[in-house]
């Protein structure tokens, strides 16, 4: 084998080698979960008395879902998306990093962040460990009673994410 054939059998292996290493294999919420965990959601508030938007997103922040209820005002609409998005990203309720970023200086630049809305009602899905998506929840009097409508629905349906 000449040192060009070594060299050139070398490099293709090496190649060969990294592109393996790039293939991942993530979950993710399917459209027909999202788009029933939307309406729950909405149904769940408007139970309550509130009208709110509730948007759906995938593991990545995408929009998979969204439902206004009757009556939600047009600012529930980015509102619950907004959520829904900053949960994902950071895999965590947005009620508890809003609290976090009250009580920590340092964390109050989250704001800054483009997309991210530091308010209760955006809830990460999970299956297992892992965050497939998040909910996010717009118009309740309070983005505590937004969380819980979301809490509530993924409570409903633990089955499906097992």
């Amino acid at each position: 084998m000449t040192r060009h054939t070594l060299a050139a059998l070398v490099s293709t292996l090496a190649l060969t080698g990294a592109a393996h290493a790039a293939v991942l294999s993530e979950s993710n919420i399917s459209t027909a979960d999202a788009q029933k965990l939307a309406a729950a959601t909405v149904a769940a508030c408007q139970a309550k008395g509130y009208n709110v938007s509730a948007s759906v997103v995938d593991r990545a922040g995408l929009l998979k879902a969204f439902v206004r209820g009757d009556n939600a005002g047009p600012h529930t609409i980015e509102a619950s998306r907004a959520k829904a998005f900053t949960s994902a990203s950071a895999k965590a309720p947005t009620l508890a990093m809003m609290e976090n970023a009250q009580k920590n200086p340092g964390a109050a630049n989250l704001t800054d962040i483009p997309g991210f809305l530091l308010l209760g009602g955006g809830v990460p899905i999970k299956a297992g460990a892992n965050v497939i998506g998040a909910i996010g929840v717009a118009g309740a009097p309070g983005g505590n009673l937004d969380a819980q409508c979301a809490d509530a629905v993924l409570e409903e349906n633990a089955a499906l994410f097992k």
